[in-house]
């Protein structure tokens, strides 16, 4: 891809009058590498990626191919020439072109032969396994197949950097699956350096090399898809991947050893221990070190699945009374009030039968649980409990 090996993006920021859409972004994607930006709607994932094409002029910052300076938000490459390719959310095909004429649109501005054009298009087609469409206009054809067309056409310019803006959000939960394995075999045949952006945390550990995680236009963590399904830097990260049971309260014990950092904290509803991997040097270690010294508050992490129905030896367990059964197959997912404290809930996915409105106990593993510092409050959360 014309000696493409790397692009840098080096504290890029975007104001819209006073509203930073994305602040102080900086981050490098290597060659042939599947990055995803993933985030809520409103993080700027979606203006981070627009900035890269060059299609929103940012603010401060700089852009790089290699070592050459593309956007210094003084002087910008248009898109145009930044050989860029890039698919929408909604497939932007020419109504009354065949899907031989979108795919081939972009090379006859290019003024190619056309033999050279038509040996590009039906590689592109194939590709994307539209042989049997070129003949076809977009009104003929489903939204997977349309949006299989979309990505011929950006293909066909055999870009640097392929970049995709939610491109699986209009289709429905089969034809996602199906295009997430077909974008994932493309990427591996092409060895096209690729930026994804989604809210989709299923579609980000499925695709990525690197995930991006975004919060109101600022990087919260960046990492492979292990690392931030099961080590997340911070809450909002936890949360976002599905550690959907946070729970404040206060640190009454925080030891170490083996290694590990040992932690039990006492929240509104529940006594919960947590056995965490911290290692030294990481700043949710030394956070935590700090607020148990000064009472400040934590929160717990825990994924539902990680939750068990029915009492374990040797871990600290809770009562609680199921509000809301859903069942889904091999398992169902229980949210339930915790009865110390009917304010704060659990909710767990459980294998076993819990009916609506029954009183079970439920108990976590150790090694199971994230726990977080947060910052000050006065008074400290734990004062009250």
């Amino acid at each position: 891809m014309r000696d493409f090996k790397r692009i840098s993006v080096r504290r890029m920021t975007k104001r819209f009058g006073e509203k930073t859409a994305v602040d102080d972004f900086s981050i490098e994607f290597d060659k042939e590498e599947f990055v995803t930006f993933l985030g809520p709607s409103g993080c700027g994932k979606s203006t981070a990626l627009n900035c890269i094409t060059g299609l929103i002029p940012i603010t401060s910052g700089e852009i790089y191919i290699n070592d050459e300076c593309i956007d210094d938000a003084r002087a910008s490459v248009p898109p145009e020439k930044r050989e860029f390719g890039m698919v929408f959310q909604s497939y932007a095909l020419f109504p009354h072109l065949t899907v031989r004429e979108n795919v081939a649109f972009g090379l006859k501005l290019r003024r190619l032969a056309k033999s050279e054009v038509e040996r590009r298009v039906g590689d592109a087609l194939r590709l994307v396994h539209l042989e049997g469409y070129a003949s076809k206009f977009p009104a003929q054809m489903s939204g997977g197949e349309q949006q299989r067309v979309a990505i011929a056409r950006c293909i066909v310019l055999e870009p640097r950097l392929l970049l995709l803006d939610e491109p699986l959000s209009n289709l429905d939960a089969k034809l996602r699956v199906e295009l997430r394995y077909e974008l994932k075999s493309l990427h591996e045949r092409l060895k096209v350096t690729t930026i994804y952006v989604t809210h989709d945390q299923t579609e980000a550990l499925a695709l990525s090399d690197r995930i991006v995680v975004l919060k109101l236009g600022v990087i919260q963590q960046v990492g492979s898809p292990q690392a931030v399904y099961s080590d997340p830097a911070n809450p909002f990260v936890a949360d976002f991947v599905g550690y959907k049971n946070a729970w404040k309260g206060r640190l009454e014990a925080l030891a170490e050893g083996d290694g590990a950092l040992f932690a039990r904290v006492r929240t509104k509803g529940a006594l919960v221990e947590a056995r965490l991997a911290y290692p030294d040097g990481d700043p949710r270690r030394a956070a935590l070190v700090a607020a148990f010294k000064a009472g400040s508050p934590v929160t717990t992490a825990i994924r539902p699945e990680d939750i068990v129905a029915g009492p374990s030896p040797g871990r600290a367990s809770f009562r609680c009374t199921a509000d809301l059964v859903e069942y889904q197959g091999q398992a169902s997912h229980v949210s339930a009030c915790i009865q110390s404290c009917e304010e704060e809930r659990v909710d767990l996915r459980s294998a076993s039968r819990i009916a609506f409105g029954e009183a079970f106990e439920a108990s976590v593993d150790p090694g199971k649980v994230l726990v977080f510092a947060l910052p000050g409050a006065s008074p400290p959360v734990g004062a009250a409990l």
